[in-house]
């Protein structure tokens, strides 16, 4: 294929999976904002007003990054695995597998339909956040990249997620299990210099706790470890999960019956 018909593939993918989610706004857009409105009334003002202030910043200010990066995550990661797992039992994603389409063009147009849900949600809260509080960006090109790259990790876990599952069931298991868990505790509500030096260095085990705290850095500039070494580990664990997802398309593994 040549780079216009790649082009017309990828986008065709992307334009069936935009749509998708477009279809059922009142299911995948509004829901999360409602959700993280509700954070905003019950922790930042309700609660912040008893914390009071939180590394300079009031606590309303501080839970901001963490709230629009969790929009970020969820929406990335369920938008990816339900749309993949549908096509697998569906059968569809065998009308593009027969097609001359290479792998990394399919698995692209997956995970950008991810990837635009998570930063459109993200967004939205973003704005919503502006009602309740004074919102300032000290490095607005790092808070988009930061935003970006964890919207785009998260749409290829799911994807891996959704090659993985063998039914619908199995498609809540690591959201349920590994994601929220991680998620609450990723410093979305707390700076983790709040805690005991030994809770300190199990947080660092914690991946989401470095994206969450570059996008605050990004945002603040301010943070708790060094925003290179949070933009390493997004860029290593993005490249490690494409090249999984690419080996087990070659090989047929979740795919082919």
């Amino acid at each position: 294929m040549n780079p216009s018909q790649l082009f017309v593939s990828y986008m065709t993918i992307v334009r069936k999976e935009v749509k998708r989610f477009f279809r059922v706004w009142k299911q995948t857009i509004v829901p999360p904002v409602i959700t993280t409105t509700l954070y905003y009334v019950i922790f930042g003002q309700f609660i912040g007003s008893r914390i009071g202030v939180v590394g300079g910043l009031s606590y309303m200010e501080f839970i901001v990054p963490g709230l629009v990066m969790m929009s970020v995550i969820m929406n990335s990661f369920s938008h990816v695995v339900s749309s993949f797992y549908m096509a697998k039992f569906q059968k569809t994603i065998e009308e593009i597998l027969v097609s001359p389409t290479p792998y990394w063009v399919i698995i692209s147009g997956f995970i950008t339909g991810g990837v635009i849900r998570g930063m459109l949600t993200g967004a939205i809260v973003m704005v919503v956040a502006m009602f309740f509080t004074h919102l300032s960006f000290a490095h607005i090109g790092l808070t988009i990249l930061f935003a970006f790259l964890t919207s785009l990790l998260f749409s290829l876990i799911w994807l891996l997620n959704g090659l993985i599952a063998d039914s619908f069931d199995s498609t809540s298991i690591v959201p349920n299990f590994v994601l929220t868990p991680l998620t609450y505790l990723g410093g979305v509500f707390y700076s983790i210099s709040m805690l005991p030096p030994v809770w300190q260095m199990v947080s660092h085990a914690n991946p989401i706790l470095y994206m969450i705290d570059g996008f605050r850095y990004g945002m603040q500039g301010t943070s708790d470890i060094s925003p290179f070494l949070s933009f390493s580990v997004l860029i290593g664990f993005c490249a490690i999960f494409f090249m999984i997802i690419w080996y087990m398309f070659s090989k047929g593994q979740g795919i082919r019956s």
